[in-house]
């Protein structure tokens, strides 16, 4: 049974929310989970970037490269994705994980998202890991705790079990 090269493999990202800091030379150590997680791609090359401006993405180059077929082939509003992909290419660094679990950030990344030499907390979504400074992370935590009774039973409604 082959693997179809446009799809990616189905490799379990880890679940939860986990600090990490960024050191002064612009590296974040990554938890175990994660580089766990980063080890099963057989491309060891990741994108390190963000498309917001405003939260960082550590992608595994297979679904980065699904992510810019997408960009590129959106029609619906080719603007909005040119505009992401501009980000993505101004901010964005292609790398890969060190022998320690180290990732690499660009300075530009480092400097627009307010990274350098600060505390930041990772979640794994959509096969990237996201990247949040402190001050985005208590603003997505008051938004999502803002109406949860009111979300949950929307998405309930919805179907989720």
């Amino acid at each position: 049974m082959g693997e179809n090269p446009n799809q990616p493999p189905e490799i379990e990202p880890p679940r939860g929310m986990y600090p990490a800091r960024m050191d002064d030379r612009g590296r974040i150590k990554l938890p175990a989970a994660f580089k766990e997680y980063l080890e099963k791609f057989e491309d060891k090359r990741l994108f390190v970037t963000s498309i917001d401006r405003r939260i960082a993405q550590v992608y595994p180059i297979i679904f980065w490269k699904q992510t810019e077929k997408f960009l590129e082939t959106f029609s619906e509003d080719p603007d909005a994705a040119e505009n992401l992909a501009f980000n993505a290419a101004d901010l964005g660094a292609e790398t890969e994980m060190d022998a320690q679990a180290r990732v690499l950030f660009s300075p530009e990344l480092r400097r627009e998202l307010g990274l350098e030499d600060q505390p930041v907390h990772l979640y794994a979504f959509g096969g990237h890991i996201e990247v949040l400074n402190e001050a985005i992370y208590e603003e997505r935590k008051r938004a999502a705790t803002a109406k949860p009774a009111a979300d949950r039973a929307k998405l309930r409604q919805a179907g989720m079990k």
